[in-house]
């Protein structure tokens, strides 16, 4: 089911890359990473990576002679082919132990440049009030990919719900569970349909872009939220190895990190999406 999903997902995002480069003319190499003299152009998740992209173009990006161009992408695999291929000049929307597996398993080339922000990670439900109110052989939807399924059983573990092996790392499945005491029902799901399973499953670990463009709030409307501290699942500016000194990519990374930046996310996101620098 998790090799069908992959296949799959990565169809269609070639697919949707092919569409995308049609309809946005986007081929033209100068608007990536082939001319520095061009406009950057960054592969972002609509939320909240594009929505913070968008706030740097509109505020401040002209004061620092940075032309930016944001493309939004609604999945995780469009992203890092398009870096990887030239199509735009850099990506924000993953964090380092997806782009690990990402790399190992597509033999990409993308690295990070600068951590932005962490979105938390939580378990939402439209049937439940509290994660200790899930019944014996209740069904929760995890994302699919090997990098937020561990890291959702991982929340789920942190929160008693079950019990994982010695040892698991960043590629836990379901297989890796040693004790579940509520003999909870796992559907993996791409991450995109996480929070649209909620009427047909009892609870959705959801990542948190995703439940923020779901209406879902993560600081208020989820029943256990991933803690910041210590967390490894930051996200960052990221590029095709080799272009980490391209000046529009240092530029944007001075920008991304900038004090007005850290006050949007704030104001804008309040608890949901946490600055990381």
């Amino acid at each position: 089911m998790r090799n069908t999903a992959r296949i799959t997902t990565a169809v269609l995002a070639a697919g949707a890359l092919a569409l995308g480069l049609t309809a946005c003319g986007s081929g033209d190499s100068d608007s990536g990473s082939g001319d520095a003299s061009g406009p950057l152009v960054v592969a972002a998740s609509p939320v909240p990576h594009a929505e913070i992209l968008t706030f740097v173009k509109d505020n401040l990006a002209k004061d620092a002679g940075l032309d930016l161009e944001v493309k939004e992408f609604t999945d995780y695999v469009t992203p890092n082919t398009a870096t990887e291929d030239g199509s735009v000049g850099a990506n924000y929307f993953q964090n380092q132990p997806y782009l690990d597996d990402f790399n190992k398993k597509n033999g990409t080339h993308i690295v990070p440049v600068v951590t932005v922000h962490l979105e938390p990670l939580g378990l939402y439900s439209n049937k439940v009030d509290k994660a200790d109110d899930l019944k014996s052989g209740a069904t929760v939807a995890v994302p699919n990919d090997t990098v937020n399924e561990a890291r959702a059983l991982k929340l789920l573990a942190d929160n008693g719900l079950i019990t994982l092996k010695d040892g698991v790392g960043n590629e836990a499945t379901p297989a890796d569970i040693a004790e579940n005491p509520k003999n909870l029902k796992f559907k993996e799901l791409e991450a995109a349909q996480t929070p649209r399973s909620l009427d047909d499953v009892d609870a959705a670990v959801v990542n948190g872009n995703y439940a923020i463009e779901s209406d879902l709030k993560p600081a208020e409307d989820s029943l256990v939220l991933e803690s910041a501290e210590n967390n490894p699942y930051g996200n960052f500016l990221a590029v095709k190895e080799g272009n980490e000194d391209d000046p529009r990519v240092k530029k944007l990374a001075e920008l991304l990190t900038s004090d007005e930046v850290k006050k949007f996310i704030e104001d804008e996101y309040a608890g949901s999406v946490i600055a990381s620098f």
